[in-house]
């Protein structure tokens, strides 16, 4: 993927250069600048699948519902740990509990009907092979409500060093460019700023358990995710 934006500046400029520490150096030049905004994507095969599992429970009192969903999702946790998840991948994300009304209409009015507990966790899956099977063993084992796969690169830094490459390469050949077509020889950098972001597919799966089946695993494609990087980088341009 590439990206540009582009704006260029005649007459003198006072810009601020980059530098350790949030610095900030003042360069002021009487030449123009050329601002260039570019975005290059390094894309690579996913290491990591990310799901969300939940379970919500019922019951006439909250204390009731509380219990029953500790229970309940307590077989949900340990039936990740036993197919090789981690401690550290497993990461309660919101515990709720909310009263529950069912509209009369022939009163016109909300009756209480009880309170609903709920318990979501977020599950790292480092052999994403496994991302079918681990769905479907939740599911048996109570959960009641999936999301997901998220999936990720664990170490993206080779991917973002080759994008930032790429973007700082495509920056520099455009302001020679754009130099040469104003009459002037040569450029230099005089500021230099980036942002990086991480490109995932959208979650393929929002899944409540009456919508599961047990005739086959569910089936995964991760595809391919991508690693961007934004430079922004000033030029002046020279004689």
């Amino acid at each position: 993927m590439k990206n540009l934006a582009l704006s260029i500046a005649l007459g003198t400029a006072a810009v601020a250069l980059a530098a350790p520490a949030q610095a900030e150096v003042q360069v002021t030049t009487s030449q123009p600048v050329v601002e260039l905004s570019v975005t290059e994507t390094v894309k690579g095969d996913p290491d990591l699948a990310t799901i969300g599992a939940g379970v919500s429970s019922r019951a006439g009192t909250a204390v009731e519902a509380m219990r029953i969903n500790a229970r309940e999702m307590k077989s949900v946790i340990d039936r990740i740990k036993s197919l090789g998840v981690a401690e550290k991948d497993i990461q309660t994300t919101g515990v709720s509990l909310y009263p529950q009304y069912d509209y009369n209409r022939t009163t016109q009015q909300q009756e209480f009907k009880g309170y609903q507990a709920s318990n979501r966790v977020s599950v790292v899956l480092r052999d994403i092979d496994k991302t079918g099977p681990v769905l479907d063993a939740l599911v048996a084992a109570g959960a009641t409500d999936l999301s997901g796969p998220d999936f990720s690169i664990d170490d993206d830094t080779a991917a973002k060093a080759q994008a930032r490459a790429a973007a700082m390469k495509r920056a520099e050949a455009m302001a020679r460019d754009y130099a040469r077509m104003g009459g002037y020889s040569d450029i230099r950098v005089i500021q230099i700023s980036e942002n990086v972001m991480v490109n995932r597919p959208v979650p393929m799966l929002r899944m409540a358990v009456a919508e599961a089946t047990a005739d086959a695993s569910t089936p995964i494609q991760p595809g391919q995710v991508g690693s961007s990087v934004t430079v922004n980088v000033t030029y002046e341009m020279m004689q």
